[in-house]
């Protein structure tokens, strides 16, 4: 067992007071000492994604304990663990996306508390705010494809695919070696084929469904309001999955669900070498922690412009 104490200091974080309170940087405890299979991480990069603001109002419980950091991923320094821990040690830089939160808080702050299951190990080459970018988004996409059975037999369609958490499914859907079409406007066009998409369909143009000829083993929905459209393109027996909780009452034998995001080390791990190697590419900007509210409030009101931000601490 390697412990660094920190319990009982004072750390900065960013969060609430109270629930649904306002976000501004706090004075917060520090985590206490990790329990068997937990680990205290000195967060070195947090993401910030629209899932926060769930957080935020309670709309995604994971467990928060006002006053209280909030976030789900980062990147962080092991600085103390659990009895019998063999996987991880002190001063491993690590991964991670966590939720419900072991201690209340989340990992917009100086230091958390989380699960050795949740965590894999960073990659040396790859870049702590680039995999701070990755768990939530990352793990989203990859838990999806996997419920769409997707491989190198289906013809896809992301619907939505400007954001991260899309942008993502399109390039592991390439790995795959699937077919994909991606929706998303004109101006992200070229980006998208750069990512794996062979086609990219105007989804902001009224009726483009309807004026598709296109039909498709599976249909992933990364943008609200669009699923009852993108039912219709299809085949008998085909699949849709909603990341936005808004998959319509099946039909024709098409199965339909939402898929809500699991913690996941290994896959985590998997993930991380991809970005490591260059096959995964995200758009990542990164902000202090004194800007982190403003930049909160952009990402929850679909302002990112398709970037993804990070904490930097």
């Amino acid at each position: 067992m390697n412990r660094i104490n920190t319990e009982g200091q004072v750390m900065i974080g960013l969060g609430v007071r109270a629930a649904n309170g306002a976000l501004e940087i706090l004075d917060l405890p520090s985590p206490r000492q990790p329990d068997a299979g937990e680990l205290v991480l000195q967060v070195v990069a947090a993401g910030i994604g629209p899932w926060d603001a769930l957080l935020h109002t309670g709309g995604w419980d994971v467990g928060l304990v006002p006053p209280a950091a909030l976030g789900v991923e980062a990147v962080g320094r092991v600085i103390a663990t659990g009895p019998d821990e063999t996987e991880f040690r002190t001063g491993d830089l690590v991964v991670v996306h966590e939720a419900p939160l072991p201690g209340g808080s989340g990992t917009w702050a100086e230091r958390v508390l989380v699960r050795s299951a949740h965590v894999a190990r960073l990659p040396d080459n790859l870049a702590p705010e680039i995999a701070a970018a990755l768990p939530v988004a990352g793990l989203t996409a990859q838990q999806a494809l996997d419920e769409l059975h997707v491989d190198s037999t289906t013809r896809l369609l992301v619907v939505g695919a400007s954001g991260p958490t899309a942008s993502l499914a399109v390039q592991l859907a390439h790995i795959r070696g699937a077919e994909i079409v991606a929706g998303a406007g004109p101006a992200r066009a070229d980006q998208l084929r750069a990512l794996g998409a062979s086609e990219v369909i105007d989804t902001h143009a009224d009726g483009w469904a309807q004026r598709s000829d296109r039909r498709f083993d599976a249909v992933l929905i990364a943008a609200t309001g669009t699923a009852e459209d993108a039912i219709g393109l299809l085949t008998d027996g085909g699949r849709l999955t909603s990341i936005t909780s808004d998959a319509p009452d099946p039909i024709r034998g098409i199965t339909t669900s939402n898929l809500y995001v699991q913690p996941d080390g290994r896959a985590l791990g998997e993930l991380a070498a991809l970005a490591a190697s260059g096959e995964l590419r995200l758009d990542v900007q990164t902000t202090p922690i004194k800007d982190g509210a403003a930049i909160a409030d952009q990402v929850a009101g679909g302002r990112s412009g398709g970037v993804k931000y990070v904490l930097e601490f």
